[in-house]
C-alpha cells in the first residue's frame, strides 16, 4: 500500500533541504513533489536550483522544477506528480482548483484548506509517496527540519476568523509571508 506523507514548511529553503535528504535516503524523484508560492524570487530560485544542483544530489528532481500560476494563489513552483495535479488545476482541468488538485493528490479536504492557506500565507509543501518501511524514514527525514504542525496552525487561524480557503484572496507579499513566519516563529528558549 502507498502512503502520501505531505508536510508543510515556512521557508523554501527548508523545503530544498529536506528533498536533498529525502534524495539521499535513496528516495527517488518521482516519488517526492513540492509545492510553495512563485513570484520573481521563486523564478530566480527555481531557475539556480535547476543550475546549481547539477553539480550535486538532487540534480535530476531540481531540474524539473517548474512555475505553474494557480488562481487564487499565484504562480507556484512546482514539482513531482503534484505539479502535473496542479498544472490541471490551473488548466481548469481538475475540478476545485488547488483544492481540488490537493485532495486528487491524496490529502484529505478538511487538511487540503489549511494546506493551501499555508502556500497561499507563504509556505511550501513537500510530499512523498512511500510503502512498507520507507514510511517511517520518509516521516522521520521530514520532522527532521521541523515543518509547521498543521492541527496548530489550522486553531491559528480559526482564532483569527479564518473558516476555509478562499481562491479569492490574493497570495501573501514576500513582507507579509516574512511577517507570517516571524509570527509564528518559536519564541527562543
Amino acid at each position: 500500500m502507498t502512503t502520501t506523507i505531505t508536510h508543510a514548511y515556512e521557508e523554501s529553503s527548508v523545503a530544498d533541504r529536506v528533498v536533498k535528504d529525502l534524495e539521499g535516503a535513496g528516495f527517488k524523484k518521482d516519488q517526492i513533489s513540492v509545492a510553495g508560492p512563485g513570484g520573481e524570487d521563486a523564478n530566480a530560485a527555481a531557475t539556480g536550483a535547476a543550475l546549481g544542483g547539477v553539480a550535486g544530489a538532487g540534480a535530476g528532481f531540481l531540474a524539473s522544477v517548474g512555475l505553474i500560476a494557480i488562481p487564487g494563489i499565484g504562480p507556484i513552483v512546482a514539482a513531482g506528480v503534484i505539479a502535473s495535479i496542479l498544472a490541471g488545476a490551473a488548466s481548469g482541468a481538475v475540478a476545485g482548483g488547488v483544492l481540488g488538485a490537493l485532495v486528487e493528490y491524496g490529502i484529505s479536504e478538511k487538511e487540503a484548506q489549511v494546506y493551501a492557506e499555508i502556500v497561499r500565507r507563504g509556505g511550501t509543501l513537500v510530499s512523498v509517496r512511500v510503502s512498507g518501511t520507507d514510511v517511517h524514514k520518509a516521516e522521520a527525514i521530514m520532522q527532521m527540519h521541523g515543518p509547521i504542525d498543521v492541527k496548530a496552525r489550522e486553531r491559528a487561524y480559526r482564532a483569527e476568523g479564518w473558516s476555509i480557503y478562499d481562491p479569492s484572496e490574493p497570495a501573501f507579499t514576500k513582507a507579509e509571508s516574512q511577517r507570517e513566519r516571524e509570527r509564528f516563529r518559536p519564541a527562543a528558549q
